[in-house]
């Protein structure tokens, strides 16, 4: 029995605590604006209590995202060259600064009602970096934070970004785990303003865990962190 069920039952044994589930989803490899047209209409459905807590997993075709503190500077080469080389381009309601998404790499959106958990932004920026981390450990990576410094590391190298944006206590974008990720498209921009060496899994293990595996692994220590029941759509 997972942390996140035994956590369940738990609290379904203790009076006035109501059960806290969180659906998640695979959709596979989804362009990045069509992902940010569902996150909205997600959003819109928890807002209004239609649908419980979700977290989306995707892979994005090539494409770099702004963040609305980014630097133009941040990125390196001129708009053109993303068109030639098949880079979408977006400008989004995200915090931080620029990165990069790409096929190898996992991406989830938790679309998370924060009032039923915590009205902390940073202690939600801080568990979505647990959640890496604790999944890194499963897989014989050690991992850990920097100060200064948003998302997750290995050694000097980032291996796990986030950008998060909250509109009445509902949040939206989240984070990036490089699994298998081409890194050379990293060379485009400064990720997330920071010039640092950027990793992946593979370049960590040698060889690119499942990404199955990581997905599951990343849905059960969600459930645990944030003290959900997660289920699968």
């Amino acid at each position: 029995m997972t942390v996140s069920t035994l956590a369940a039952v738990d609290n379904q044994t203790r009076p006035g605590v109501t059960e806290r589930i969180c659906e998640y989803q695979d959709l596979g490899r989804v362009a990045y604006g069509r992902a940010w047209d569902l996150q909205r209409e997600i959003v819109r459905r928890r807002k209004a209590g239609d649908i419980p807590d979700r977290l989306l997993f995707v892979e994005h075709p090539h494409v770099v995202s702004m963040g609305r503190n980014a630097k133009e500077q941040n990125v390196l080469v001129p708009r053109e060259v993303f068109e030639k080389k098949g880079i979408d381009y977006w400008e989004t309601d995200r915090g931080g600064d620029v990165t990069y998404h790409g096929p190898g790499q996992i991406v989830g959106y938790p679309i998370l009602d924060l009032r039923d958990w915590k009205r902390d932004v940073l202690a939600f920026v801080r568990a979505l970096e647990q959640v890496m981390v604790d999944t890194m450990a499963e897989f014989g990576i050690s991992a850990g934070r920097v100060p200064g410094a948003t998302g997750i590391w290995a050694g000097p190298a980032k291996l796990g970004a986030i950008g998060v944006h909250i509109s009445r206590w509902v949040t939206s974008h989240g984070f990036a785990l490089n699994v298998s990720t081409d890194l050379s498209y990293f060379g485009y921009i400064v990720p997330c303003g920071l010039t640092r060496p950027v990793t992946s899994m593979e370049r960590l293990l040698g060889s690119p865990p499942p990404q199955e595996d990581v997905k599951r692994a990343l849905a059960r220590n969600f459930g645990a962190v944030f003290e959900r029941t997660m289920r699968e759509l």
